[in-house]
């Protein structure tokens, strides 16, 4: 074996020997028998107002049916903020882009109690260009809102799962 090949081989083994200590551990771990999927699958979704509001709360509970459903010891309730923004003016006063925002606060109740135990924001945002035709100004609307939607249940599915890992949430309650 050569020289430069056992210098590569030594420091890809200390390099692995280095990375398993570091106390990385997997946010799923076990899968959908692990304790953070198991927290996930005890969240009711409450109803969230409007098109943008149905839109957000199928996105969160399709990603939260991929855990065991049990009897919902939290509750999540959203509020969203969803704006369009004209911007990029021609001479005639016309619009030629518009941004579309779309902001949510979530808080995580536990029932028992009532208590608000997680209380956050989510938010992205979409340029829209505005183009002549009236019919695909409005789709490219409609669609920035279906992917801002999933941005947003994506980015509160894992806050919660974190808050899940990081507070001993994730046991069910009685557990050791």
């Amino acid at each position: 074996m050569s020289r430069a090949r056992a210098s590569l081989l030594m420091g890809a083994l200390l390099a692995s020997l280095t990375l398993s200590g570091c106390g990385l551990k997997p946010l799923y771990g076990n899968g959908a028998r692990g304790a953070v999927a198991q927290a996930l699958g005890r969240i009711e979704v409450a109803p969230i107002e409007g098109k943008a509001g149905w839109l957000v709360r199928n996105a969160i509970v399709d990603r939260l049916a991929a855990a065991p459903q049990s009897a919902p010891t939290y509750r999540l309730k959203v509020e969203l903020d969803d704006q369009i923004t004209g911007f990029g003016i021609r001479a005639d006063d016309s619009v030629t882009r518009e941004r579309r925002t779309l902001r949510a606060r979530y808080q995580l109740i536990e029932e028992g109690r009532g208590t608000v135990v997680l209380d956050a924001t989510a938010g992205s945002d979409a340029g829209i260009d505005i183009v002549s035709s009236e019919y695909a100004s409005i789709a490219a609307e409609n669609t920035a809102l279906e992917n801002l939607s999933q941005v947003i249940a994506d980015q509160i599915v894992a806050r919660l799962a974190l808050y899940a890992q990081r507070t001993g949430e994730a046991a069910p309650p009685g557990t050791p």
